[in-house]
């Protein structure tokens, strides 16, 4: 595959990531560069990790990833983005809301990650070299959540309630896509 062709693919997978990376950062009082930097980090190790898993794992990973994760990926998108748009509605408006601890952070990383273990997978069939792939889509993920948390700090005090209840509510659609396809791989 081409460097363009990896490059549209990671632009592509990293894009909920940046929505995700722009709606959490909105939340964060006071918010520095070491939060963006966070945020980026693990959208990109779980990005990349997965990816190298869907390659490791090949069949099987069909039936284990998608029986086991996008549950799980679901109900965490659901609760996460739910509580997202609760905090934007009746949370305390002055107060930091404390959404980049480990956890939240982990369970975010995992939902705007599936699609890169599918693209694993992909490439395991179609027997594609995919240390360029991983390391491509690694660097646009970071690159694409730095700048979803930067944006989101600089221009989300405009709109802060409306990108934390955007951002809540597309958590909960990432959620619902891995439910449908959950179901359609049954």
């Amino acid at each position: 595959m081409s460097f363009l062709t990896n490059f549209l693919l990671g632009l592509g997978l990293s894009m909920d990531a940046f929505a995700v990376s722009m709606s959490s950062s909105t939340t964060i009082r006071p918010f520095h560069l070491k939060d963006a930097l966070k945020l980026a980090f693990f959208f990109w190790r779980i990005s990349g990790f997965y990816a190298c898993v869907g390659l490791a794992w090949r069949e099987r990973s069909k039936w284990l990833c998608i029986k086991l994760c996008s549950l799980d990926c679901f109900w965490a998108s659901g609760f996460i983005g739910g509580k997202m748009i609760y905090e934007a509605l009746y949370g305390d408006p002055d107060g930091k809301i404390n959404s980049l601890n480990y956890p939240v952070l982990l369970m975010l990383a995992i939902a705007t990650s599936i699609d890169a273990l599918a693209v694993g997978i992909s490439f395991a069939f179609l027997n594609t070299p995919i240390l360029e792939p991983v390391i491509i889509i690694g660097c646009v993920t970071f690159f694409m959540s730095f700048c979803g948390a930067v944006l989101g700090y600089r221009i989300g005090h405009f709109f802060e309630h409306e990108v934390e209840i955007i951002g809540g509510l597309i958590l909960i659609g990432i959620g619902g896509k891995i439910l449908a396809e959950h179901l359609l791989w049954i």
